[in-house]
């Protein structure tokens, strides 16, 4: 996953306890071997658990509390899954604030599994072609996105996925959607 020259980008994974394990390690493995710097922010301050089969699985540090997070700090955002995480993430005013952000600017945002119901509660989902956990595909619809039963799925600044199973498309979308917005800024 060296395709896109991401050196010199930050990237900030929006988390809390529940993230589904692979969603955040394997995106964040790609960014970083395209040459990206990320950062987990979250409305915890120390560390997030993940979910791993059933299981609480590894821990992450937080490296930015979301109470200091600033989104101009950042040039493009990952949400990975999890129900519980994301269910988190979706009733927290920070989080939806940090997120509308960045679609605000129009800066890169990635989306896997349960992470786009906070992409949803923005209210910025309307008009636009997504896909996510099949369970969110009511979710999408109400909000006025168009559901698709895809492994990824760009529109504009961005990318979705469904499932953990999805991650290597994801990561391509992904790496190549934060790439071309580089190529777009020069």
């Amino acid at each position: 996953m060296t395709d896109g020259n991401l050196n010199g980008l930050s990237v900030a994974i929006l988390a809390t306890d529940g993230f589904e394990q692979s969603e955040l390690l394997e995106p964040r493995k790609a960014l970083e071997r395209a040459g990206a710097s990320t950062s987990v922010v979250s409305p915890k301050h120390d560390r997030v658990r993940s979910w791993k089969s059933g299981n609480w699985g590894a821990e992450a540090p937080v490296d930015t509390p979301l109470a200091q997070a600033r989104p101009d700090d950042f040039d493009a955002l990952l949400l990975p899954g999890g129900v519980m995480n994301s269910d988190k993430l979706r009733i927290d005013e920070k989080a939806i604030a940090f997120t509308q952000a960045f679609m605000e600017a129009g800066k890169p945002i990635a989306a896997i599994c349960h992470g786009p119901w906070t992409l949803i509660e923005t209210g910025r989902m309307r008009g636009r072609r997504m896909t996510s956990w099949p369970s969110l595909r009511t979710d999408a619809q109400n909000a006025g996105a168009e559901w698709v039963d895809q492994e990824a799925v760009v529109d504009g600044n961005v990318v979705t996925s469904r499932k953990p199973a999805d991650i290597p498309a994801f990561n391509r979308e992904m790496v190549a959607l934060i790439s071309q917005r580089r190529k777009c800024a020069a």
